[in-house]
Order: structure tokens, then C-alpha cells, then sequence
């Protein structure tokens, strides 16, 4: 068997073209490839003006994905979120003030974007962190008190 890549495909209502833009516009390496988009046919079934973009092809920091404007049948839940490795602050930051524009914060690193995705935005140093059993406690106490993730914190912990 070769190698088949994964790409993960995000249903969105309507807003499949917007979201794609929004996420290229985040993160560095990003862009979208194709847009296919909603002819007449079919429209008794998608409901969808022609020229309604249909699927959106995008790529970011490498990783292929696919935003599918499905109609309003499903919506997203935190049972799925992206994970944003940062080394630094500044990284957090970026990442968490550019994601967040229109969302809502949530505990822990976790936010959700105005489409209702799910990103956590976490240092990449908490693995190591948590994995040293003299400090897990102290460092898991430190961030139940955060939403965005504070690296001087959990280093001081």
C-alpha cells in the first residue's frame, strides 16, 4: 500500500470560503488552492446560490484540509479542536488574539473561533512539564486558573 494522506474536512454552513481565508491569513506557509463552487444544478437538494463556493482546498504550515459549506445539518463541538504548538509568549499570543477575534475564550488554552472551531493554543514546553512528576501538580493547578496560556506561569509553578 502507498502513502495516503489524511485531510481533515471542516462542515461549515455557509462560511467555508470565509473561514479558509481566515485561517491562511493566520498562519505563515498557508494558501488556498482550489475553490470548487455551486452550479443551478442540483439546488433543490444544497439549496446553495450558483457561485456559492462549495469546497475550499487550503493548506496550512503544510497540512492539506478541506472546508465543505454542507448546509447547517452539523456543527462543530470540542470533541475536535487543533492543537498550536508555541515555543514562545509571543507565539501564545499571536495565535490566541488572531483565532480569538469573535470567538470566545475557554479554560484552559482551549478557545473557540467565530465559526466555532476548536483550537488549543499551548506551549510547547507543557509536555515536558507534565511529564516530570515532581512539578505535574503544581503546573496543573497553575493553568486550571488560566484560559490563554501563560508560559512564565507554568515555569514558575
Amino acid at each position: 500500500m502507498g502513502y495516503h494522506p489524511i485531510t481533515p474536512c471542516l462542515w461549515f454552513d455557509r462560511e467555508a470560503e470565509q473561514a479558509a481565508k481566515f485561517y491562511t491569513s493566520i498562519f505563515k506557509d498557508s494558501r488556498i488552492d482550489h475553490v470548487s463552487r455551486f452550479g443551478k444544478e442540483g439546488y433543490e437538494f444544497h439549496k446553495k446560490e450558483p457561485g456559492t463556493a462549495m469546497t475550499v482546498a487550503f493548506k496550512i504550515n503544510g497540512q492539506n484540509y478541506t472546508a465543505l459549506n454542507g448546509g447547517p445539518d452539523f456543527k462543530f463541538n470540542e470533541s475536535i479542536s487543533f492543537q498550536v504548538s508555541c515555543d514562545t509568549q509571543e507565539e501564545i499570543d499571536n495565535y490566541w488574539d488572531k483565532l480569538i477575534e469573535g470567538g470566545e475564550e475557554q479554560q484552559c488554552g482551549w478557545l473557540k473561533d467565530k465559526f466555532g472551531v476548536s483550537w488549543q493554543i499551548i506551549p510547547s514546553v507543557l509536555g515536558q512539564l507534565m511529564s516530570d512528576p515532581a512539578k505535574a501538580g503544581r503546573v496543573t493547578n497553575a493553568f486550571l486558573q488560566m484560559k490563554k496560556f501563560d508560559i512564565k506561569k507554568l515555569m514558575e509553578a
